[in-house]
């Protein structure tokens, strides 16, 4: 399982441990990734994915995740989100 945001895109980045004589080694830095169920109104349906907390945050503030994936460009977004996103727009057209 990668260590990907599926509404996101953030994945790890790499940086440096500085000691306090200033020696530096490598690590990485991870998104915190929890593993949600997130609702679709249009839908009526649950979505299980891997998001980040900052993501989760941000689909509560946009008031859920129909409004998220509206806003969101397509490069961030996973390809099941692509799927869902595109089964809401059909979904929204059609009514």
């Amino acid at each position: 399982m990668s260590r990907v945001c599926e509404l996101t895109g953030t994945r790890p980045i790499t940086g440096n441990n500085v000691s306090h004589s200033r020696v530096h080694t490598k690590r990485r830095f991870l998104p915190n990734l929890v593993k949600v169920s997130l609702h679709s109104e249009t839908l009526e349906q649950k979505f299980s994915m891997r998001i980040a907390a900052k993501a989760l945050r941000t689909v509560d503030k946009l008031g859920g995740l129909d409004a998220y994936l509206a806003k969101a460009k397509d490069e961030a977004l996973s390809e099941k989100a692509l799927k869902i996103k595109k089964n809401i727009a059909k979904k929204q057209a059609e009514a």
